[in-house]
């Protein structure tokens, strides 16, 4: 009981679903820390009528903390978002009512009469780049007591890809079989294979124009059952960083990382990479990527040959310096 109990009004904002989970279950134990007996009570936003809540909310002859999460919160109706703004004027502060919303148009006005109303945001909203993936990585590590440096982090993301419940349960398998030191190596023993077929490696590949290793990777990739998509997007970001990068001239990889927004392992891999290639090749390069896109999820016959295409088509531009 001694523990400081959560805020009356929490708004947890976004649609990472991983990251919004984890700030319920956060204020939900700290709302128990406080009182082990807290009631705690949970609804879908529109599925519940605003008297049920007027009921929850209203003062408890028996006393105790209560704790009312209503989750997805975009979709509550007009009748249950006035009584929740009304009360908001005035919480009870024995009560913690959580609200999660994702952040999207659809019921705007409810969360930002939240945020108005003095609640306490907690953001959970979706990774937009590999940065954002690598710190949450080293972060996700070192809330266990690990360490992880950048390039263990980067290659554990090209191993497992970019869902945050994946990366979180691999960071947690590793430190449960490691001594809690993730390094790049570590990374490599523990998932040898998986990432030699990513569609990283296809990229990796196509980009310095080495045509069959290329062609050897996509292959195997799609033989083990790689889905061609992620194979499709990682050769588009593949060209995609190097023209950024290239465009931004040469630098020192960690002095650039803020201003194009990458970290500082991607940039220096990608001016390495930029070598050999000029600004028409690699225009050539980004319509090759965006055709094979296209062809791949816009349901192709046949999107291995697509992909393959893709992979000839880079690497000839690249060897071909963009010529026309």
């Amino acid at each position: 009981m001694n523990s400081t109990p959560p805020d009356p009004l929490v708004l947890v904002l976004g649609d990472e679903e991983l990251l919004a989970a984890r700030a319920v279950t956060a204020t939900v134990e700290a709302a128990r820390a406080a009182d082990p007996g807290a009631d705690i009570r949970e609804y879908e936003a529109g599925q519940i009528a605003a008297g049920e809540v007027a009921e929850m909310l209203s003062p408890s002859l028996f006393g105790g903390r209560r704790v009312l999460v209503i989750r997805s919160g975009q979709d509550a109706r007009k009748d249950l978002t006035t009584a929740l703004l009304a009360y908001a004027k005035a919480p009870d502060p024995d009560v913690t009512l959580i609200v999660t919303h994702p952040g999207a148009a659809k019921g705007k006005a409810f969360a930002d009469g939240l945020k108005s109303a003095g609640a306490t945001v907690i953001p959970a909203m979706k990774l937009k780049n590999d940065r954002e993936r690598t710190a949450f990585v080293r972060d996700e590590f070192r809330r266990h007591g690990g360490r992880c440096d950048e390039a263990a982090a980067s290659a554990l993301l090209q191993a497992v890809g970019s869902d945050l419940r994946e990366i979180a349960a691999a960071c947690s398998q590793l430190l449960a079989d490691t001594d809690g030191k993730i390094s790049a190596a570590v990374v490599a023993r523990y998932y040898k294979g998986r990432a030699e077929v990513s569609g990283f490696a296809v990229a990796d590949a196509a980009m310095i124009g080495d045509v069959p290793a290329a062609l050897e990777a996509l292959r195997w990739a799609l033989h083990v059952g790689v889905d061609p998509v992620p194979i499709a997007d990682a050769l588009a970001d593949g060209v995609r960083t190097v023209a950024r990068v290239a465009s931004a001239g040469r630098g020192n990889p960690y002095q650039m990382a803020s201003s194009l927004g990458m970290p500082a392992w991607k940039i220096q891999k990608a001016q390495e990479r930029s070598r050999g290639w000029t600004p028409e090749a690699l225009v050539d390069a980004m319509r090759a990527a965006a055709d094979c896109n296209a062809a791949v999820k816009g349901g192709s016959e046949d999107r291995g040959y697509a992909l393959e295409q893709a992979v000839f088509a880079v690497a000839r531009a690249r060897h071909s310096g963009g010529a026309r």
